[in-house]
């Protein structure tokens, strides 16, 4: 009997779990815990880490897995890479579904690099003041900045924040362009840090961003192994298919 496991936290992950429950087939669906209250599911929820590779092998071990789905959020690389390497140990297919990457358009100034630490190099010396929409993973690396004066968009209050001259939002998306200008002007923006997460429900910020003729400083996603990917839950289902998951259903 198939029986899937769905690592989640995206948008996308959540229009697969209303899928996989609607077809009624046989999954769980995980999440990392990295926010306070995650959305139900319509699906059974385990919620933390697995403890590594070795874990999540014998997660899947234990649970009988004969697939897993990466729904993953784009930058969220350890799972990702956890993921490949233990279908790899078990032979199990594993499908990425990944939302799209942004790309720059007609009006768009963006400063592409590579990781958070091409991010912090492309800050001005000069003070900025800076919408560092990144979450809060990755912030210790800008408190090497105090000249600067950051805004922050989090999902949940954090417990400490390492930048000695910050502002903190607390909110939860999707945002809209009128509303991210708006932000943008009450807080004298001048500068835009980004992850290319990709999707719709982030993106207001950079239109916004072009519109108001700020720079948006973009960083790359990380390099994953490569497996089969697809972008929407339509084509989920077609590699579910495709891959037998459904026999028994």
């Amino acid at each position: 009997m198939p029986r899937i496991l769905l690592l989640g936290g995206t948008t996308e992950a959540s229009l697969a779990a209303r899928a996989l429950a609607q077809a009624g087939v046989d999954a769980v669906f995980s999440y990392a815990g990295r926010t306070d209250a995650p959305a139900p599911q319509p699906l059974p929820m385990r919620v933390g880490g697995f403890g590594g590779v070795a874990g999540l092998v014998e997660y899947c071990r234990a649970e009988k897995i004969s697939h897993m789905i990466d729904a993953t959020h784009p930058f969220a690389a350890q799972i990702s890479r956890n993921a490949h390497e233990a279908c790899r140990t078990l032979g199990l297919p594993l499908l990425a579904l990944k939302r799209a990457p942004w790309v720059a358009g007609a009006g768009d100034d963006w400063r592409d690099v590579g990781d958070i630490a091409g991010a912090v190099a492309a800050l001005p010396a000069a003070p900025a003041r800076v919408f560092l929409a990144i979450g809060k993973q990755n912030l210790q690396a800008f408190a090497a900045l105090p000249q600067h004066h950051f805004l922050l968009r989090l999902v949940d209050t954090p417990a400490a924040l390492p930048l000695p001259n910050a502002t903190v939002i607390i909110a939860k998306g999707p945002f809209d362009v009128e509303g991210d200008m708006s932000l943008m002007v009450a807080h004298q923006i001048t500068h835009i840090i980004a992850k290319n997460a990709g999707g719709h429900g982030a993106a207001a910020k950079l239109v916004a961003a072009r519109a108001l003729r700020l720079p948006v400083i973009m960083i790359a996603r990380p390099d994953l192994p490569q497996c089969d990917t697809v972008e929407t839950v339509a084509d989920m289902m077609d590699w579910l298919a495709h891959h037998s998951a459904f026999r028994g259903v």
